[in-house]
């Protein structure tokens, strides 16, 4: 488990993290999206994640993964949309479970499917329980998400405690990818990190460093930023922004 050691490991001397996602269907060129994973890693991402869109998969995911491997120095992580999001040649997995979807198969049939791939690439699972809260997006609509509300923060918190009460060492609110909302309200993440002692990760709707530092303070262990990065994706913004992750999380 060398990914989910360096995570916690990283956690412990930074006290908050940034992950960079990359999702290659929203470049215009595979090159663009490998050049985006690089400066992610010059600005100090601490993770590099790729995936996210179904369509993620096969020589594709191969292609940008391998690229992507041989210019960055931190793990690859895939973020798989089903079970076709997986190659051996990425670091680890989010073995990810939508706990409120409305479909079995988000919840345990998907990851039945995957796990023997997995074992057979050797790729390292890490145990995340993932939540979809409005307005949810893509990924709320192809997960069939009952989609927590978000004036509804301790139905957050109670999905967080469940998660670690079965075991998972990881707990995602998703808000979806650039949402007009915005990200989760910050009493939701505030309820959800007084509700566990697991690493929390948000997503979904934070573009700015004052946003991350603010969601960071509310008591996210870690931010994940794709869309923010897609459009400015110089070392500088990185670098601002893992800047205001650190100083979040210090307070």
């Amino acid at each position: 488990m060398k990914v989910e050691k360096y995570i916690l490991d990283e956690l412990e001397k930074k006290k908050g993290l940034l992950f960079a996602l990359i999702d290659p269907i929203d470049y215009k060129s595979l090159e663009d999206a490998v050049k985006t994973a690089k400066n992610a890693d010059e600005g100090g991402a601490d993770i590099i994640l790729i995936g996210g869109s179904t369509g993620v998969q096969g020589d594709v995911l191969d292609t940008v993964t391998k690229e992507i491997k041989q210019v960055v120095s931190r793990p690859v992580v895939l973020f798989p949309g089903n079970i076709g999001t997986l190659t051996k040649y990425a670091d680890a997995v989010y073995f990810m479970s939508m706990l409120n979807s409305r479909n079995p198969y988000w919840i345990t049939q998907a990851q039945m499917l995957a796990a023997p791939v997995m074992k057979h690439y050797g790729i390292e699972p890490l145990p995340v329980a993932y939540t979809v809260v409005e307005p949810g997006g893509t990924v709320g609509w192809v997960g069939d998400a009952k989609l927590i509300p978000r004036k509804k923060p301790k139905i957050a918190a109670a999905y967080a405690l469940a998660a670690e009460y079965m075991g998972f060492r990881f707990f995602i609110t998703d808000a979806g990818s650039a949402p007009a909302e915005g990200h989760i309200p910050l009493e939701m993440i505030r309820a959800v990190r007084s509700a566990i002692s697991i690493p929390y990760v948000v997503a979904g709707g934070i573009k700015t460093p004052d946003q991350a530092k603010s969601v960071m303070r509310a008591g996210a262990d870690i931010i994940q930023v794709g869309t923010a990065f897609e459009h400015e994706n110089a070392v500088a913004k990185v670098k601002e922004m893992v800047k205001a992750v650190r100083e979040g999380a210090k307070k």
